[in-house]
């Protein structure tokens, strides 16, 4: 059965979420149109509609039954994508959805049951999950995360997996057990830096999928490409004072100084460089933060609404005059922040 949810808080007796990859099969994963007519057909035949879904939406509702739950939140069949509203609103929302589920069940498709998570180069550790971006704000944001191995075995939950989870992360375990709020005491450069290497098949999505982590509403346009990240960072200028923002490409890893070198000035100024993304004041992707998880070893940063530094070094003049500068040249966006169907 699909029903439709005006908001996750009116869902009663809670419910499980669905976090994986998407599957690389050719026939791809089960849609809301597919399931919708798997539903109408089972209506005349008799059938049981659990027995013609696909074994990840069948034992995803088998195991959450099974831990007492009426209701599962399944993004590939739960959002009818033909809706460009529906999708801005589900991508808006979607942080909260997993913030607000009982419990998250995380299936790894390419770890066996066998595999020991804590082996350094596990299977687990290795797993596709890890490496891609919307499932950085499904790792972090629900309180109760349990991982199934490929075969629907219990591998053990995000508290349990919390040392193997941070090697291959680089988050801090403090953020995963929720110790520390990790939408509030980390830098924005560390967050981003959780996503820099992560993948998506959408350019626009490297930056939809943070927008939860930054707790950020902005509308969703498919086709704007790399202009998606920059409408994230200028939604960024407009609500924080955190000026690690700027600090990002190779030459804001080096401690001792935040300035390039002079030959590499130099070169740049004859042209010789084939990336001018270096020469702006805000980042072309999340992957130019790469680095930044490892630039100091304390989970906590300067709250940024009192401090204007970066853990790296101070920021030179230039970038804290660009601070100042920013309210004349941030464009008024329209926001939107509206439910949608489970």
């Amino acid at each position: 059965e699909l029903h439709y949810f005006s908001d996750c808080a009116a869902v009663t007796g809670g419910y499980a979420i669905l976090s994986h990859t998407w599957t690389q099969d050719i026939t791809g994963e089960q849609t809301f149109q597919n399931v919708q007519n798997i539903i109408n057909e089972c209506k005349i035949t008799g059938e049981n509609p659990r027995d013609r879904v696909g074994e990840k939406i069948r034992r995803c509702c088998e195991i959450a039954e099974e831990d007492g739950y009426e209701w599962v939140w399944i993004d590939s069949c739960c959002i009818d994508k033909t809706s460009s509203t529906e999708l801005s609103e589900a991508i808006n929302s979607m942080f909260n959805w997993y913030a607000l589920s009982e419990v998250c069940y995380v299936y790894l498709e390419d770890v066996p049951h066998t595999d020991d998570p804590y082996a350094e180069g596990s299977k687990f550790q290795t797993a596709r999950w890890h490496s891609r971006g919307w499932t950085l704000q499904e790792l972090l944001a629900p309180a109760f995360v349990i991982f199934f191995s490929m075969e629907w075995t219990k591998i053990g939950t995000k508290y349990d997996l919390r040392r193997p989870l941070f090697q291959c992360t680089g988050i801090f375990e403090e953020y995963l057990t929720r110790e520390w709020d990790f939408r509030a005491h980390p830098s924005v450069a560390r967050r981003m830096s959780w996503a820099a290497t992560r993948k998506t098949t959408r350019v626009e999505d490297e930056a939809y999928c943070l927008l939860g982590l930054f707790d950020i509403n902005m509308p969703t346009m498919y086709g704007e490409g790399l202009h998606a990240f920059q409408r994230l960072q200028v939604e960024l200028l407009r609500q924080s004072t955190d000026s690690t923002l700027f600090t990002w490409g190779s030459c804001h890893l080096n401690r001792s100084s935040d300035r390039w070198e002079q030959a590499h000035l130099s070169q740049t100024h004859r042209g010789h460089t084939t990336d001018h993304s270096n020469l702006f004041l805000l980042a072309p992707s999340p992957s130019k933060f790469i680095g930044w998880s490892n630039t100091d070893s304390s989970p906590y940063m300067p709250s940024p609404a009192h401090s204007t530094s970066s853990p790296s070094s101070q920021l030179d003049e230039k970038v804290c005059k660009l601070r100042c500068m920013r309210d004349s040249f941030l464009p008024d966006t329209t926001r939107m922040n509206a439910p949608w169907p489970l």
